[in-house]
C-alpha cells in the first residue's frame, strides 16, 4: 500500500465537509487493493445487536445485483458479534458450506468466496463503532490491514462528525464572517482586531460564535464547513 497514498487519504477525510469526499478518500485507498464493499457504523458492546447505526453501506454485500440496506446488513452479517471480543482488527471470510454460506474469522483469507476486513473503533467508553470492508479478490497483508485501519478510524470518527454534530444556529453575522474570513487568510487576531477597529476579547468571541454556529469545535473545522459551504467567498 503506498504510504503517501494513504496519508492523503487521511487528510481528505479530516478535511472532510461531506459524506461524499469520506466516502472517495476510502474508495481511493481500497478498491485498488480489492475491497469493493464498505460499511460503516456505530456500535455498542452494552446492545444485544450490537450495532447501533448505519452511517454507510455500499456494495455487492449479500448477492450481485441485491440491494442492501441497513437493516439487511445488520440481519445477514453475524460477524459483527465478534466485535464484542475483537481487540484488533481481524479478517474474515464468507464461504459457501453444505448447509449454506458461513462466516469465519481467519488469520489470512483465501480460496473462492466474499473476504473482507473489520475494524473496530474504541474510544474512552470502549467500542464505539467499527467498519468492514469486502471484496472477493483482495490483499491480506499486515501492512494493509494496517493501513486499512488507520483509513477506516478516521473515516469513523469523521462520519460521525458530520452526520452527528448539532445543527448550527443560522448563518453567520457579517462581523463572524469577517473575522473568518482574516483568520482564512492567516491573520492574527490582534492584527484583526487592529484592522476591524475592535478590541481582542471582542475578535475571540465571534470566533467563538462562528464555531457555535457552523456545529465545530475548533476554528479550522470552521473555516473549513465556511469555505465549502460558500460562506467566505
Amino acid at each position: 500500500m503506498p504510504f503517501d497514498k494513504l496519508v492523503q487519504a487521511v487528510q481528505h477525510i479530516e478535511q472532510a465537509t461531506t459524506l461524499a469526499i469520506v466516502q472517495a478518500a476510502v474508495r481511493s485507498v481500497a478498491r485498488p487493493l480489492g475491497y469493493d464493499r464498505y460499511v460503516l457504523f456505530s456500535a455498542s458492546a452494552a446492545r444485544d445487536e450490537v450495532v447501533e447505526r448505519i452511517l454507510w453501506v455500499e456494495g455487492a454485500w449479500f448477492g450481485e445485483g441485491q440491494p442492501v440496506d441497513a437493516q439487511t446488513y445488520i440481519r445477514h452479517c453475524p460477524v459483527n458479534r465478534h466485535l464484542l471480543s475483537a481487540r484488533a482488527p481481524f479478517f474474515w471470510s464468507k464461504c459457501q458450506e453444505a448447509d449454506g454460506e458461513r462466516y469465519h474469522v481467519v488469520r489470512t483469507p483465501s480460496g473462492p468466496g466474499v473476504h473482507g476486513l473489520q475494524v473496530p473503533v474504541f474510544g474512552p467508553a470502549g467500542l464505539e463503532g467499527a467498519m468492514s470492508l469486502g471484496g472477493q479478490r483482495i490483499e491480506a497483508s499486515a501492512g494493509v490491514r494496517l493501513g486499512l485501519a488507520l483509513l477506516a478510524n478516521a473515516a469513523f470518527s469523521n462520519a460521525r462528525r458530520l452526520l452527528e454534530a448539532p445543527p448550527g444556529l443560522g448563518p453567520l453575522s457579517e462581523r463572524e464572517r469577517q473575522v473568518l474570513a482574516w483568520t482564512a487568510a492567516g491573520q492574527r487576531q490582534a492584527d484583526i482586531a487592529a484592522t476591524l477597529g475592535l478590541s481582542l476579547r471582542t475578535v475571540e468571541n465571534h470566533l467563538r460564535a462562528a464555531r457555535r454556529r457552523l456545529g465545530v469545535s475548533t476554528t479550522a473545522q470552521a473555516i473549513r464547513l465556511a469555505l465549502g459551504s460558500g460562506a467566505l467567498d
